[in-house]
């Protein structure tokens, strides 16, 4: 195409609603392997007919405007002709798109920040409103790929009630904020009304301002005063009564018949007003016998309480949640965890959070930092000195001074009187530690003093803030149970809550199975894979969910001729650190790297306070010898306890060095693990921009919907910051495929958003340069782009994995992603607009499997888990759209998490096994070893991430599997979170991400804009 039309075009910014060329309505059969099951099958080419398929219509066209001015230079790498076809018989077709064009505006713009140019940034997008007309991808049908078996889901049968419920509105006056006091009115008021006013209904109530009943009331508004007993104002002694006016009015009812239609597959909109407040009614009993915690319900009376260290201890109970399922309503039961302040008197609880004696000394400034930001501050304490009277307070800070040097006014005439003197005169009670400070409570205004000796801390308060990595592990041993045991203790658990004799769900009329749902699976194929031709073993196909890397050697193994070593590790000598580094540079041979065995200079010693000079010394010095060439890796030995040095050491070599770097831990160092050394040869590989391995389906052009044409694949990401981090950024990361037909290779984008915002604002944006004119850019644009300079070829088909969206933010997160999507496209070339299948991986759910029969060894795996590749789609998935929950790999303690995948758009026509084997076969190209074995040799698994993820609700432990796209992204970032924080770096851990020039931060909300990377780093997966 002349460039002037592409530029012309590009300031249009047409959108096209495409009718594209499609391929595969049925999924091929594999081809059966070898009747002794280890030689690979044949490498037939496989002719598949195109065949003319609509996609469904872009939404959110509107008009587009204030555009002009030149496009990026990237568009001229975009549109060179394709070069390179696939190897086999299916060829790339040209590709050619036709169909309707329409307009595109967006619903207004912001001013943005874009690598520091000070230039304006027009975002192309704003926030669609078109929910309406938005329907999520049906179910195509269900899949029939795999071995048929049975298993046994957390999923309990929850029968329709047959009654109308309805729902008032509930003012309380004067207004409270605590759920649990109106808990506690409305309790009281149903106590002295529900034989009168209320007409013998039991209600339930939301906490808040809603009120639901299964029938109406006698009344449509209605006045009510109540007095309330304060509790908290002593145990014996007096207490204080409020008085509160409560008003109920009508508001609606439920339209139970349209719940009944959709559960039936008869309706796509699911009535969410009648699945909430079945969801409150059965909550309402166990609110009031356990502590809520978000969706779940903990209790020390469930299971005694564990110390988890520094003050804390685990309180356990279970997560219940109402669900519209095949089966009908369902009510997923699951086991639940959380980190709670042990009830200590404070003085204890200081003395464990510091881990020394603090009555015989006094504590530094470091000490009460530490006390504040780590533990006290917003915890709850009661005094002790009062006798009967035990008042609450809410802990705001710590004084400067000790307890003995504190005095305050008395009078309006500034009256000085000590706090020891007060508390001998007032309550008789003598300050024995009066070199420790008080605890300030209350209004931070008015200086309120309490010593800690006379403070025991309120029983029941959660721990919300970041957890250490022992604290981790203690929580850990706590939740980690084999699938018997926590089937067994699910079913307990139902049988406690005995809701057949719960007084409200029998008032709504709402009958709970205690027996697990029973659900057909399938386990899926393990694809096979290749190894280089010079290995013994060419060819790989995973027994289990597992292989290792014995007589096998990388697909595509990189040279490494110029590297160096730092060690940081005081307690590891010279020799030591030449000896592992000899053995990592002889694993790397054998793995089928060339990797010359000398460094550019001696391994060099260094202090980990003296990072960055110590890094820009090596570096330096092995520039200076090589004279003009570039230092290719760099090795660091890191002390097993490193505080800020890794994320330190990522930062400066990938965002100012322009280093590959490669961390290793000293207890390694020592071990010389053969294990250990092939799992870090595999990680320098694939940063170094090689490839470990690849689907055998892959490079024979044998993959459904991928191997036809060339289609590049997305994962992406939004990391939140912890609990407690309130301004802190939200850090979003992209990552696409940059090879095909292999699809092993990925590179990342990452950019900084506001706080806890989901949606990725920086998939496409335009901005006005000086210059330039209109420029176009963002993290989808560029990596199309990037994936055309890597293949020779544009994309023609586009599949996105969206990795942690709850089901709250679906249509929010499709019609803003993929509105993003399209118009990357459109700026790319005019009627450029490939098909996009759009999915969600979710997991962070409570859904777990279990195998029908825990004796029968042949379903299950070592670890008594179901079998890698078990894929369910049926009876306890949505009822109409497409969705399945898929467990890719084996377990290896506890109880497996099976990803869920829910495609919300699909314009690729995927049927349910396409999208399913795809999935799972994808998951066995993750570029590193996650699996510990007992053998001299690493041992794969398909991809399992060892990792904590704190949810925001509570702390929930669990291995986690999903497609490694989406866990790319996450690694991503994970790592650009060091560039802005290093200081929350994680022990000798490793995520990465590829930080290109999309760094940019919205400036108008904050945001600070992370580094660039340096463009060879930019280039490799240097993050695994």
């Amino acid at each position: 195409m002349p460039m002037r039309q592409m530029k012309e075009s590009s300031e249009k910014h047409i959108v096209i609603k495409p009718q594209l060329q499609n391929t595969m309505n049925e999924v091929q059969k594999p081809p059966k392997a070898a009747q002794n099951g280890k030689g690979p099958p044949a490498q037939e080419p496989q002719n598949t007919k195109l065949h003319n398929q609509t996609s469904p219509p872009s939404r959110n066209r509107g008009r587009r405007r204030r555009r002009g001015g030149r496009k990026s230079d990237q568009a001229d790498v975009f549109m060179r002709p394709s070069s390179r076809p696939c190897t086999g018989e299916h060829k790339a077709g040209p590709g050619q798109l036709t169909g309707d064009v329409e307009a595109d505006i967006p619903n207004g713009s912001v001013e943005n920040g874009s690598n520091g140019n000070s230039c304006e940034v027009e975002m192309g997008l704003g926030f669609p409103c078109s929910r309406k007309s938005l329907n999520f991808a049906p179910r195509p049908g269900f899949g029939q790929l795999g071995t048929k078996c049975v298993v046994k889901a957390n999923h309990f049968f929850a029968e329709l009630p047959n009654k109308d419920l309805t729902q008032y509105d509930v003012t309380i006056t004067p207004e409270v904020v605590s759920r649990t006091v109106n808990r506690a009115i409305i309790a009281e008021l149903v106590k002295m009304y529900k034989e009168s006013d209320l007409g013998k209904r039991l209600p339930a109530y939301d906490g808040r301002k809603s009120l639901y009943t299964a029938g109406e009331l006698p009344f449509v508004r209605k006045e009510f005063n109540v007095k309330l007993v304060d509790e908290e104002d002593g145990i014996n002694g007096p207490k204080r009564e409020r008085e509160y006016k409560v008003v109920i009015k009508y508001v609606a009812r439920a339209n139970m018949h349209h719940l009944g239609q959709f559960l039936a597959g008869k309706r796509v909109d699911a009535p969410q007003e009648a699945l909430q407040i079945l969801d409150i009614v059965l909550r309402e009993l166990s609110t009031k016998r356990y502590c809520p915690v978000g969706r779940s319900f903990v209790s020390p009376d469930i299971r005694k309480p564990q110390r988890l260290g520094e003050g804390l201890e685990s309180w356990c109970g279970f997560y219940q949640s109402i669900r519209p399922t095949q089966m009908g309503l369902s009510l997923n039961i699951d086991m639940a965890c959380a980190a709670f302040i042990e009830a200590l008197p404070v003085i204890e609880f200081v003395a464990q959070l510091l881990g020394k004696d603090v009555i015989s000394r006094p504590l530094s400034d470091a000490d009460r930092v530490k006390v504040i930001k780590k533990g006290l501050r917003g915890v709850k304490v009661e005094v002790t000195h009062r006798g009967n009277v035990r008042r609450k307070y809410r802990v705001s800070g710590l004084t400067s001074q000790p307890t003995r040097e504190l005095v305050f006014p008395v009078d309006d005439n500034s009256t000085m009187k000590s706090v020891v003197e007060y508390f001998q005169e007032m309550y008789g009670f003598t300050i024995q530690h009066t070199h420790l400070p008080c605890l300030q409570v209350g209004n931070q205004k008015k200086a309120n003093y309490l010593p800690m000796e006379a403070c025991k801390i309120v029983e029941g308060q959660r721990y919300t803030k970041r957890l250490n990595e022992k604290q981790i592990t203690a929580l850990l041993k706590v939740t980690c149970q084999r699938p018997r045991d926590r089937e067994n203790d699910i079913l307990q658990t139902v049988q406690h809550n005995a809701y057949d004799q719960d007084p409200y769900a029998n008032e709504f009329g709402i009958k709970i199975s205690e027996k697990l749902a029973s659900v057909e699976a399938r386990v899926l194929p393990a694809p096979w894979l290749k190894y280089h031709e010079t290995g013994k073993e060419k060819d790989c196909l995973p027994q289990v969910g597992q292989w290792n890397m014995m007589n096998k050697k990388m697909i595509n193994g990189m040279t490494v001729n110029r590297w160096a070593c730092i060690n940081f590790s005081r307690s590891v000598q010279e020799s030591v650190a030449r000896g592992f580094c000899n053995e990592l540079a002889l694993m790397c041979q054998v793995s089928g790297m060339e990797f010359n065995p000398e460094p550019v200079i001696p391994i060099y010693n260094a202090k980990p306070e003296q990072v960055e000079k110590a890094l820009k010394h090596v570096y330096h010095a092995s520039m200076n010898k090589l004279k003009g060439k570039e230092l290719e890796l760099l090795l660091a030995i890191l002390p097993d306890n490193n505080g800020s040095l890794y994320g330190d050491i990522k930062r400066i070599c990938e965002t100012e060095l322009g280093l590959i770097s490669q961390c290793c831990l000293t207890k390694h160092v020592f071990k010389i693990s053969k294990q250990y050394l092939a799992n870090v040869s595999l990680k320098i590989n694939v940063k170094m921009g090689g490839r470990n391995t690849v689907l055998l389906d892959a490079i024979s052009c044998r993959i459904p919907l991928v191997s036809d044409i060339p289609t590049i694949i997305f994962g992406a990401d939004v990391t939140h910051p912890e609990n407690g981090e309130d301004s802190s950024p939200s850090i979003a990361a992209v990552v696409a495929s940059q090879d095909w037909p292999e699809v092993t290779k990925y590179a990342g984008l990452v950019c900084a958003q506001a706080h806890r915002q989901e949606l990725i604002q920086d998939l496409y944006k335009t901005w006005h340069d000086p210059v330039r004119g209109t420029v176009s850019g963002g993290m989808i644009r560029d990596l199309l782009v990037s994936f055309r300079k890597a293949t020779g070829q544009k994309p023609l088909r586009i599949i996105f994995y969206r990795d942690g969206v709850s089901e709250g933010q679906f249509y929010q997160v499709l019609l803003y992603e993929l509105d993003a999507i399209r118009k990357a496209c459109a700026s790319l070339e005019p009627n450029y607009q490939p098909p996009v299948t759009f999915i969600v991986v979710q997991k962070r759910h409570h859904t777990r499997l279990f195998p029908n029969n825990h004796r029968d060894r042949s379903s299950t795996d070592k670890s008594g888990n179901i079998l890698p590749g078990t894929v369910v789609d049926s009876k306890i998935c949505h009822p109409t759209e497409f969705d399945f929950y898929l467990c890719s790999h084996a377990g290896i303690q506890g109880t497996s998490r099976p990803a869920h995948y829910h495609v919300l758009w699909d314009e690729n026509n995927f049927t349910a096994d396409g999208i399913q084997s795809l999935t799972n076969n994808l998951c066995y190209t993750y570029a590193r070893s996650d699996f510990k074995s007992y053998s001299e040799n690493i041992i794969f698994q398909p991809f399992l991430l060892m990792s904590v993820y704190v949810n925001s609700a509570m702390n929930f432990f669990c291995y986690v599997c999903a497609v490694p796209p989406a866990y790319y992204a996450h690694l991503a970032a994970f790592r650009a979170r060091f560039y802005m924080e290093p200081d929350m770096q994680e022990n000798g851990g490793g995520g990465g991400s590829q930080v290109g020039k999309n760094t940019c931060a919205n400036r108008e909300s904050g945001v600070r804009p992370l580094p660039a990377l340096k463009e060879n780093v930019k280039r490799v997966m240097f993050y695994c």
